[in-house]
């Protein structure tokens, strides 16, 4: 069998079929262009997304009043947090702080500008126990004990989608925040004026990128939430005590309390996206299988037209592996131009579409220092997955060759001549 012929009937062959060899060509290109793409972006968000929880101090445990789980409310609350509970896990062994903490939601006025913002009431220092890489912009100072300032979070300085900034270092704005009235049991609103002392640097963390920090004092008092808070900060003295610490706690109160750990984030955000990384890839394979049928299309019809020829071979002694491997050959290059090529358009399209899913740091909607709550996740390509695309590329060819290049062996020489 001479090999070399072999290839040189295959693109001949190929070449006299033109238009259906490139279109066949291009369904393999969009299959594997579209798994490699969407694997990489894929691959690039599981990056990003473990990063930002590894921003997350690890031996830290949220605590709040009811059962919760990581993404979801409390199903339970008959705890109070209050200052008795914050001194009897404090009390527990290998805690080493404990920090309480109020939330609520306000709306800010600056300049003539509104915008709604959550509120995390607690020691601005203890902030770097939750995210200890915290960095602010150049003027921001920490005032832990002033009740009138507060610090920013990046969204909320630079919204979003805004070409200016919302507020800067130093500037008094006027907070409104809602409660209701525990005698009447009316909705009031409160306002009060801080001054903002600092502005976060941005953290990936939307808790605290759109938020506002403030004194747990001024944060009590703003939401009159009569010394009742809404969660705990609580610092193991060390990651290999969390699980101890959190065991702890739930002897004391059972499923009355809910906690959430980084590491019971991390594990939610791997399921959440392994599973969705199942679901892009299944898609992703079905367009590979698209492109399959387009090649056993285009093999079957090129036999149906090409029976003279395949007769003709056959009567001057080409065997039936001969025609076979012919077949297979044209499956074969078709399978090897799509994969190489669906390997450019796969990485150069997984970086068009990572760019139009939100502006890079420091670019675009943010405002000055932008980026706000939108960021640049550049994908990632890892050579084992760009080699297992690329073969299973060429696997998912080479078998939809073999029906077409079985059956172009299998003619009769004799009625192929008749035809």
């Amino acid at each position: 069998m001479d090999v070399k012929q072999i290839f040189l009937l295959s693109i001949d062959a190929l070449k006299e079929r033109k238009a259906r060899s490139a279109l066949t060509i291009l369904m393999v290109i969009v299959g594997s262009g579209l798994m490699i793409a969407l694997n990489g972006i894929s691959a690039g968000q599981n990056v990003f997304v473990n990063k930002q929880l590894n921003t997350l101090a690890p031996n830290i445990l949220f605590v709040s009043s009811g059962q919760r789980s990581f993404g979801q409310g409390p199903t339970a609350a008959s705890i109070t947090i209050n200052s008795a509970v914050v001194d009897r896990i404090r009390s527990l062994p290998f805690v080493q702080q404990v920090v309480p903490a109020y939330q609520g939601q306000v709306s800010l006025q600056s300049q003539g500008n509104y915008l709604n913002s959550p509120v995390l009431a607690l020691d601005p220092l203890k902030i770097y126990l939750i995210n200890p890489s915290l960095q602010m912009t150049d003027g921001s100072v920490i005032k832990s004990t002033d009740q009138s300032s507060i610090i920013v979070g990046d969204s909320i300085a630079n919204p979003p989608g805004k070409t200016s900034a919302f507020l800067f270092v130093g500037e008094t704005i006027r907070a409104t925040a809602s409660y209701v009235d525990p005698i009447t049991g009316k909705q009031q609103q409160a306002t009060k004026s801080f001054m903002v002392s600092g502005i976060l640097q941005p953290t990936g963390n939307n808790q605290i990128d759109r938020a506002i920090i403030m004194n747990a004092d001024a944060g009590n008092t703003l939401f009159h939430k009569s010394g009742k808070f809404d969660e705990m900060v609580v610092v193991a003295q060390s990651a290999s005590y969390v699980d101890t610490v959190q065991q702890e706690i739930t002897t004391l109160y059972g499923q009355n309390i809910g906690i959430i750990t980084p590491k019971a984030i991390l594990q939610t955000r791997e399921r959440f996206l392994n599973g969705n990384n199942s679901f892009i890839l299944s898609v992703a394979f079905i367009a590979l299988l698209v492109g399959a049928v387009g090649i056993i299309t285009t093999l079957y019809t090129s036999v149906n037209e090409r029976i003279n020829e395949i007769g003709t071979l056959k009567a001057i002694g080409a065997q039936k592996s001969f025609i076979l491997s012919m077949f297979l050959v044209e499956a074969l290059i078709i399978g090897l131009l799509g994969a190489t090529m669906g390997l450019g358009v796969g990485i150069g399209g997984s970086y068009m579409l990572s760019d139009f899913s939100g502006p890079r740091p420091g670019a675009g909607g943010g405002g000055p220092g932008g980026g706000g709550n939108q960021v640049h996740i550049p994908p990632v390509f890892l050579p084992a997955d760009l080699v297992n695309v690329w073969t299973l590329s060429l696997i998912l060819s080479l078998g939809a060759g073999l029906f077409p290049a079985w059956k172009a062996s299998r003619l009769s020489p004799i009625l192929a001549l008749r035809r």
